[in-house]
């Protein structure tokens, strides 16, 4: 942290004082945090959109295209067997890291390709008229999106948990949204807009009694906590990589192997395929059945790198860091007048979402801007969300932070904020 950012006189528990000094040894693994932005220290807080990367993974992107760049499943030779070596490796290594089987982990660009996978490849053969499809009011528009389409091609109802005001779900209307009629439940394990870290065992265990398979959405959640797939009981579970320290453009989705097998691909071309003759086809073996063309061959063997960086750091330890700065955060937030925060859930993350009198979110993070503060303004892709809280604007504020972050840069955010009341009196 630069010796600028001068610590609050507000006061704060030894277990912050801790979590802080925890923080800024961090801090030294991230080349992009000691730079300054309108010549102020950069203050990042827009974590729930990407993360930071470490210098770890920037070597390792560097060393896979310097020494050994090759296509991977495809060649005898040496840079061809040392990349696939590399790349399924990583594989294991981000599988052990959420308790899968490495063969039921496939590599996709993100969360939203996971889910879009899933809603194309099964949903097109389990799906029928007359069926209903669940899901939440919260969700990102990855999350229902893609099921409309489903939806709407072939005939089946899509419904809706609504939340309390705290931000948690109405679990009391389980049994009547999650039914007979139920074909899957696709649902986020923690809110991008607030915090909110859903009862994923709890839906599992309902729709299971009815036959209904359980889609999760983790791009909120991979990151920020200890997470063990199979303690969850899920069917199918997604994330990305640049929201948890990796790069763009690669993540996961786990499937239960037996459902992947029954599963038709999704794309056709190189790799996915066992035998083509001129009329058909037959496929590889999972997950390559779902790998089709060319993989992100780099940023797939970095992600390995990123879950060691990760688990050399303790999940456990990330997720006490950001509960306790989430929590001053929103105590300090509270106090400025005319503040609302929206999410009070008593499980949640280190996403916070506020609201400053009149003033429009998005002119509020310019000003934050100003003064080095990165945040997120805007509906945060989750349009029905922001509707169901009412926001004005039909937008919020949102922080949100990580291992890295510290009080002081909570500070220096609550600063800019009183700065641009005064600015818009």
């Amino acid at each position: 942290m630069s010796e600028t950012l001068v610590a609050t006189d507000h006061e704060i528990s030894t277990e912050l004082q801790q979590f802080d000094e925890e923080a800024r040894r961090h801090r030294a693994d991230f080349p992009v945090l000691s730079r300054e932005v309108h010549g102020k220290p950069l203050v990042y807080l827009d974590n729930a959109a990407t993360s930071q990367k470490p210098q770890v993974v920037l070597d390792a992107l560097h060393d896979y295209y310097t020494r050994y760049n090759a296509n991977v499943h495809r060649g005898i030779h040496t840079l061809s067997e040392e990349a696939t070596n590399a790349y399924e490796a990583s594989r294991v290594k981000v599988a052990q890291f959420i308790n899968v089987p490495s063969q039921s982990l496939i590599f996709v660009r993100n969360t939203t390709e996971g889910i879009n996978l899933v809603a194309y490849a099964w949903g097109r053969k389990n799906v029928k008229a007359g069926d209903e499809i669940v899901l939440s009011v919260m969700e990102h528009h990855s999350n229902i999106v893609p099921w409309q389409i489903l939806a709407h091609e072939v005939g089946a109802k899509l419904k809706y948990f609504d939340i309390h005001d705290d931000g948690t779900l109405k679990m009391e209307d389980i049994d009547d949204l999650i039914t007979d009629r139920t074909r899957i439940v696709s649902i986020a394990h923690m809110s991008n807009a607030l915090g909110t870290v859903n009862p994923i065992k709890e839906i599992v265990e309902k729709a299971h009694q009815v036959g209904a398979l359980v889609f999760v959405d983790a791009a909120q959640s991979v990151p920020h906590m200890p997470v063990d797939v199979q303690a969850l009981g899920c069917d199918f579970f997604t994330f990305s990589g640049h929201k948890m320290c990796g790069p763009t453009g690669i993540g996961g989705l786990y499937g239960r192997e037996e459902i992947l097998e029954a599963m038709d691909p999704f794309m056709g071309g190189g790799s996915m395929i066992e035998e083509v003759q001129l009329q058909y086809s037959t496929w590889a073996e999972i997950p390559e059945k779902f790998e089709a063309g060319t993989p992100n061959i780099a940023h797939a063997i970095v992600l390995g790198v990123t879950v060691d960086y990760l688990s050399s750091i303790g999940m456990g330890n990330i997720r006490a860091h950001e509960l306790a700065l989430a929590r001053y955060m929103i105590d300090r937030l509270e106090e400025i007048d005319g503040l609302t925060v929206y999410g009070h859930a008593p499980e949640r993350g280190g996403a916070v979402s506020y609201i400053l009198n009149d003033i429009h979110p998005s002119d509020l993070s310019t000003i934050l801007d100003r003064e080095g503060v990165a945040i997120r303004a805007g509906h945060h892709c989750a349009q029905p969300l922001m509707r169901r809280l009412g926001t004005p604007y039909g937008a919020t504020a949102r922080a949100s932070v990580y291992h890295y972050n510290t009080t002081d840069e909570v500070e220096i955010m609550i600063n800019a904020i009183h700065k641009a009341r005064r600015f818009f009196g």
